[in-house]
């Protein structure tokens, strides 16, 4: 098991955050918002903002690391036009600040610790130009937020403190006839990673949703990523693939009775060797979903099995938000080389009409073919949301390793991780 935590203060504004009611702050909070936002020939325009303050805690029990502690501080603060004649702007700022840094930030060089991806670091984190003019379209070009779908294949990691975004172009057509068709075709031309790295990178990118009534949604999907540096050749890969689900967020489903509904996703991929990908492979994804809600409670059985079959040739997702997937603990952001499969079960709760939302989770991870037992791990969140602009979270993982002999050794590491974190945005 790992060792004892020691305990480390978090900052005056998280304490502070955390015991404010939300009937105390909507004055303030009203005031700010007059402040933040203007108008311009009745178009909004707005200046953003948002702090999230961190403590993470990670502790391992194999290796020379040292437990790693990290207490940062976030801000992001962006400037939004209004709108003229359909053309609208945008510039924000991303600094990231480390009040205590006992942690190997993977730009540090703080490696006797365990790795905490959050370095300190301050960057452009978008800068872009859309266009509306045309119906039922939207153009929007430069250094973007991109999220798809839940994020598995195309998102921007945004539970780290620095976030993706890509230099691209991407279109996104509403179509108001044919209803409830999303079609979203882009061009990435360089990734500004989470740990405030560049890479460039040659990726079409094509994403087709249809909303089927009161069923779901109905994905269509093809990502063409060719990296074109040396060192990130092995990253490229062609993906395609369907999703049917009617779960986005939690207090989605498909009713029943006035207390009853269910929830599914049934998806399927396919991957393959693509531009600069000096290896040969394909491989498949399969990710199952059904669950049921009852009142206030979501209850979810799920299997997530991405194939490998050897060195650099599996699954893997380099441009998705992996740390939402086959556990907290991040221990495999990675496809191990013989595959995964990830079976799990979860439970949410939400209370006090959407603001406090409860969730646990169970996995149990194995090779693809479920004979290779990796280990389990247990997950739970507490977040208490004060009105639209506050909250704070409560979040731990513990990972906990199978003792086999296994090529990938990372997976032979118990592995626990604690956060407390607060958060306002505008």
């Amino acid at each position: 098991m790992p060792q004892q935590q020691r305990k480390t203060p978090l900052s005056a504004s998280l304490l502070a955050l955390s015991i404010v009611s939300g009937s105390a702050l909507a004055g303030v909070t009203q005031d700010v918002e007059d402040t933040l936002n203007f108008y311009h020939y009745g178009k909004n325009g707005a200046v953003k903002f948002d702090l999230n303050t961190r403590w993470e805690n990670v502790d391992q029990d194999r290796g020379t690391q040292k437990t790693a502690n990290a207490v940062t501080s976030r801000l992001r603060a962006g400037l939004l036009s209004p709108v003229f004649h359909g053309i609208q702007g945008y510039a924000e700022y991303e600094g990231n600040l480390a009040m205590v840094d006992d942690y190997n930030s993977t730009r540090n060089n703080n490696t006797r610790y365990s790795t905490i991806a959050d370095p300190e670091k301050s960057e452009l984190n978008q800068l872009w130009l859309s266009y509306a003019g045309i119906p039922d379209t939207l153009i929007k070009g430069g250094r973007q937020r991109i999220k798809f779908d839940d994020d598995r294949f195309i998102g921007n990691v945004g539970w780290r403190q620095m976030e993706t975004t890509f230099d691209s172009v991407l279109v996104t057509h509403n179509n108001q006839q044919l209803f409830g068709l999303t079609v979203n075709a882009g061009y990435i031309g360089n990734v500004q990673t989470f740990t405030a790295t560049n890479e460039r990178i040659e990726a079409p990118i094509l994403n087709v949703n249809y909303k089927v009534g009161d069923y779901g949604n109905l994905v269509g999907y093809g990502y063409w990523l060719n990296y074109t540096e040396r060192e990130n050749y092995e990253k490229s890969s062609e993906t395609y693939g369907l999703r049917m689900t009617n779960f986005q967020k939690p207090g989605d489903t498909l009713k029943l009775s006035d207390n009853y509904g269910v929830v599914y996703t049934a998806e399927w991929g396919h991957q393959e060797d693509y531009g600069h990908g000096p290896t040969k492979y394909s491989v498949d994804r399969l990710n199952l979903m059904g669950g049921l809600t009852a009142y206030n409670l979501t209850f979810q059985g799920a299997i997530e099995q991405l194939d490998g079959k050897g060195l650099n040739k599996t699954f893997d997702t380099p441009l998705g938000t992996n740390h939402a997937f086959q556990g907290w603990a991040d221990i495999f952001l990675v496809t191990p080389r013989n595959g995964i499969r990830d079976v799990f079960g979860t439970m949410i709760g939400t209370f006090d009409r959407g603001e406090v939302i409860l969730t646990g989770t169970y996995h149990n991870f194995s090779d693809d073919t479920g004979q290779l037992k990796y280990g389990d791990e247990w997950d739970f969140s507490a977040l208490k949301k004060f009105g639209k602009h506050y909250s704070v979270l409560a979040k731990y993982a513990y990972y906990s390793a199978d003792n086999y002999n296994a090529a990938d050794t990372f997976t032979n590491t118990d592995t626990q991780k604690i956060w407390l974190q607060g958060n306002i945005s505008f």
